[in-house]
C-alpha cells in the first residue's frame, strides 16, 4: 500500500496553536521537532519535569476556543493568533506568564484557570506516554465529512502530525504493528487514536459545530480517528514524499 505525504503539522504548545510545516527532520524516539514542546498547566497541577497526563493541561476538549489558535515559530519566539485576541509574540522560555494572560479570556469560566507554561521533555508531551507522531488519512477524513453531510472537514480538528493521501478510508487501522516509510524515515504504527470533544470545534472560530464523536460511533462503532506511531529510523520528510508500508 503506497501513499503520499500530504501535509506536516505541529503544535508548539499542547492544545494551543497549529503550525503547518514545509519540511521536517524526524529522529528516532522523538516527536516531530517542536511538536508539543510546551504545555500550559491548569490550576492545582504541579509540574513534574517529565511527561504528564493530558488532564493536567489546558486543551481543546474542555476549552473549544483554543482550537482556533494558530502558531508560527520565529527562532526562539512563538507567535499566536486567534480571531478574538490580539496577536501574541513571546519567548516561551522566559515569558510564559504572557501566554497565561493571553489565553485566560479564551478559557471557560468555572474551570481551573491557566497557571503556568512548562517545557516538555525531549520525548514531547503528546497524549501518549511515549514519543509519538500521529498519522492520519485524508480518505478517512473525507468519509467522515460525508457522514456528517459536509463537503469537507478541516484537518486541524484532529491535531495530527502527518496526513497521507492515497490510502483507502480507514486503511490506517490495519497498519497497527507494522512499519511504514515516510520519505527517509521509518515509523512503526503503535495504536489507534481515540478521539475527544476537541474535534467538535471549528478551527476558524473555536465554536463547536460538528458532532464528530456521535457520528463515528453511529457509523463505524468506534470513536477512533488516525493512529499513533513511533519513529524507529530518523530522516527528512516533505509533503509529496512517498509513504510505503513495509512487508
Amino acid at each position: 500500500m503506497t501513499g503520499t505525504l500530504a501535509a506536516i503539522w505541529r503544535y508548539p504548545v499542547k492544545g494551543i496553536g497549529a503550525e503547518a510545516l514545509d519540511a521536517a527532520t524526524l529522529a528516532a524516539d522523538r516527536p516531530v521537532p517542536g511538536d508539543r514542546a510546551w504545555a500550559l498547566l491548569r490550576e492545582g497541577v504541579a509540574a513534574t519535569g517529565g511527561w504528564q497526563h493530558c488532564s493536567g493541561f489546558l486543551r481543546g476538549a474542555n476549552g473549544p476556543s483554543l482550537m482556533a489558535v494558530t502558531a508560527r515559530t520565529l527562532d526562539d519566539w512563538l507567535e499566536l493568533t486567534h480571531p478574538d485576541r490580539p496577536p501574541l509574540r513571546f519567548d516561551p522560555a522566559t515569558e510564559g506568564a504572557r501566554l497565561v494572560d493571553w489565553v485566560a479570556p479564551l478559557w471557560p469560566a468555572g474551570l481551573p484557570r491557566p497557571a503556568g507554561l512548562v517545557r516538555a521533555p525531549e520525548t514531547g508531551m503528546s497524549d501518549m506516554d511515549f514519543p509519538s507522531v500521529s498519522v492520519l488519512n485524508t480518505a478517512s477524513l473525507a468519509a467522515l465529512a460525508h457522514a456528517l453531510d459536509r463537503p469537507a472537514l478541516d484537518p486541524r480538528r484532529f491535531r495530527g502530525n502527518l496526513w497521507v493521501d492515497g490510502w483507502d478510508a480507514w486503511a490506517e487501522f490495519d497498519l497497527v504493528g507494522r512499519r511504514v516509510t515516510v520519505g527517509d524515515a521509518v515509523l512503526e504504527i503503535v495504536q489507534r487514536n481515540t478521539r475527544c470533544l476537541a474535534t467538535h470545534a471549528n478551527p476558524d472560530t473555536g465554536v463547536r459545530d460538528a458532532d464528530v464523536l456521535r457520528t463515528l460511533s453511529a457509523q463505524w462503532g468506534h470513536r477512533d480517528f488516525g493512529v499513533y506511531a513511533r519513529v524507529v529510523q530518523g530522516g527528512d520528510i516533505v509533503p509529496g514524499a512517498p509513504v510505503r508500508v513495509l512487508p
